[in-house]
């Protein structure tokens, strides 16, 4: 397999586990729920932990994942901050990170499916990163 493939679908991972760790900082201050909060710190330490995970296979490519554009974070933290303005319940914030969340889920199936080929420890942490999300929406729902 390609160098170049296995990087392009770790540098995917990177760019979903960081963007759900900023939407979860943006939205956790919105959020009254003691539980809430609690499945939202969990879910925080898990993207975390992909990070992690994501640039230790990296090493081994002598390369470093590449940073989300910062426009993307602005855009990402401008629509939560317009999406939260007149309603800030908790169901509404569950109802938005499922949206974003099931986005991130269908992106990684497709990177899975369209990509039968990449190495087995990237195989291994993109499937680990969409069932993780498949597990979240599955708590999220409860906040509904």
């Amino acid at each position: 397999m390609e160098k170049n493939t296995n990087l392009y679908v770790l540098n995917e991972v990177h760019k979903g586990a960081k963007m759900g760790m900023d939407s979860i900082s943006t939205v956790c201050e919105k959020v009254s729920e003691p539980n809430f909060k609690d499945n939202l710190s969990f879910q925080y330490t898990q993207y975390g932990d992909i990070l992690d995970s994501v640039n230790e296979i990296y090493k081994k490519y002598g390369d470093i994942p590449k940073d989300n554009h910062p426009m993307n974070e602005v855009m990402a933290w401008t629509g939560i901050q317009m999406n939260t303005l007149t309603d800030k319940s908790n169901s509404h914030i569950a109802d938005m990170l499922i949206q974003g969340t099931t986005m991130g889920i269908i992106e990684g199936r497709k990177l899975l499916n369209q990509n039968p080929n990449i190495n087995k420890e990237v195989r291994q942490v993109l499937d680990t990163f969409v069932k993780m999300q498949e597990n979240n929406v599955e708590k999220l729902k409860t906040f509904l």
